[in-house]
Formats: C-alpha cells, sequence, structure tokens
C-alpha cells in the first residue's frame, strides 16, 4: 500500500534523535524542534489499554520537559484513542496533508539547476530564512546529518546569494521533498517553482517513481505551487496536544 509505505518512509526520512517503540505506538524525542520528531505516533496494532499507555507517554515526555503530543492519521491502527484524548483534555491541532506526485511523466521546466551544499552550510541557510532560533539550529542540523538514506541539500542563488532551499531524500521508489522555504523578499519570482522543480528532477534521476511532501491544509499557496505540478492528496494526517503553546514546525 502506497500510502503506508509513505508513512513509514517520510518517519525515517525526517528521523528522531531518540525513539522509542512501545506496543506499536512510536515515541519519538528530538530537544522540542518540530512536531513529526517529538510525538507519539501509533501506526501499528497494539494490546494494553489506551489510558495506561497514555499516562506512560506523558511520564517519557515530562521527563524529557516537553509536551506530550499525538500525531494521528488514517493509517493508524489505534481505533477510538481520539475520543480518550478528548476526555483527558487533548486538541486537535495543525490538520496536515500529505501529497504525491507519480513521476512517470516528462518533467519539469528548462532551469532547475540546484546548488547541493555541505549539510552544515545548508541546515544554516535553512535555518536563517526560516528565522529558526539558535538553540534549535543545532537540533535541526542533528536531525538531517542522521538521516540513513541519499539526501540532497538543495539551494537556490540568485546573484550569488541563497533565496531558497529544500531537502530531497531518496529511498527505493519514493523522494520526499522537506524543508522548504524561500526568503520573504524572494517570493513570486519563481525560485520555489525551480527548487521543486530540481528536487524532483533529482529523484527521479535515482530512480523515484513518486515524490511526496507534507504541507499545512492552512498554506494554500504552497498548495497551489504543489498542485502545479500535479502533486495530489494522499491522506491528511493532524496533531492532538494538551497543551496551548503550539511552538515549533510540523
Amino acid at each position: 500500500m502506497l500510502q503506508r509505505r509513505i508513512e513509514e518512509v517520510a518517519l525515517n526520512s525526517w528521523p528522531a534523535l531518540q525513539q522509542v517503540l512501545y506496543d506499536g505506538w512510536i515515541i519519538r524525542f528530538s530537544n522540542g524542534y518540530t512536531k513529526r520528531a517529538n510525538s507519539i505516533n501509533p501506526l501499528y496494532p497494539s494490546s494494553l489499554e489506551y489510558e495506561h499507555k497514555i499516562e506512560f507517554c506523558e511520564v517519557l515526555y515530562a521527563q524529557k520537559r516537553l509536551p506530550p503530543i499525538f500525531r494521528i492519521t488514517p493509517l493508524s491502527s489505534a481505533i477510538g484513542l481520539e475520543k480518550v484524548l478528548t476526555q483527558r483534555g487533548y486538541r486537535k491541532v495543525e490538520p496536515t496533508a500529505v501529497m504525491c506526485l507519480d513521476l512517470a511523466g516528462d518533467l519539469i521546466q528548462a532551469d532547475s539547476s540546484l546548488e547541493n551544499l555541505p549539510p552544515d552550510e545548508w541546515s544554516g541557510a535553512f535555518c536563517q530564512l526560516s528565522e529558526v532560533p539558535q538553540e534549535k539550529s543545532r537540533t535541526h542540523l542533528a536531525i538531517v546529518t542522521t538521516i540513513p538514506y541519499r539526501c540532497l541539500y538543495a539551494a537556490v542563488l540568485n546573484n550569488g546569494k541563497i533565496v531558497a532551499c529544500g531537502l530531497g531524500v531518496f529511498e527505493g521508489e519514493l523522494c520526499g521533498l522537506f524543508n522548504l522555504v524561500t526568503a520573504p523578499a524572494e517570493r513570486n519570482k519563481g525560485f520555489g517553482r525551480r527548487l521543486v522543480a530540481g528536487l524532483l528532477n533529482w529523484g527521479k534521476s535515482l530512480g523515484a517513481r513518486y515524490a511526496y511532501l507534507q504541507v499545512s491544509v492552512d498554506n494554500e499557496i504552497a498548495r497551489r505551487l504543489y498542485s502545479g505540478y500535479n502533486f495530489q492528496e494522499a491522506y491528511h494526517y493532524w496533531y492532538w496536544s494538551a497543551t496551548r503553546d503550539e511552538d515549533g514546525i510540523s
């Protein structure tokens, strides 16, 4: 099933710095940087009572001084979990679309050339363009250098200056696109389209059959950009949080 394969590869392609497998739940910790890398993913069947498992997770996150956050997808085997989370005061936040593109067709525009930067230089550029706080930039670098697959640390240059960057991660038949950002002053100039085109061409050149990415449902500008390349929504996921502090990138 393509959706489940995307889900598993996406978790590997944005790895947590620490991870625990607990009765079918994947529990991830990365110093609080991004919810994807700091959340409980009930992906596989389990047998223990939800209340017991939730309390177990809450203790683990409290020990790390992090809020417990659940990431729920339609692929989850945890039927009825959302009702229990609601009863415990959790609320649904940040609906996100996973979009997929069949790479069988011809790709894309003529000028899709990208610079492949060293990981530390690329991470620094991304954090600067995205205004990631300095204390979290170290965690970002640790995550991107932990990725077990082949990566393209891509940047678009204009007059020698980095104006956009993104991360391509290749695994088998799948190419994931992560951390896509364009400098605010350089938006609507075609740099984002060039970045996406270059990453797609790179993935296809390695033999990928599909590309995928994750985007906030509320980010209509980005979704229009991706739809222009014929990305289609494959499934949605969302987070459940017990706190009002939604700091971080999904």
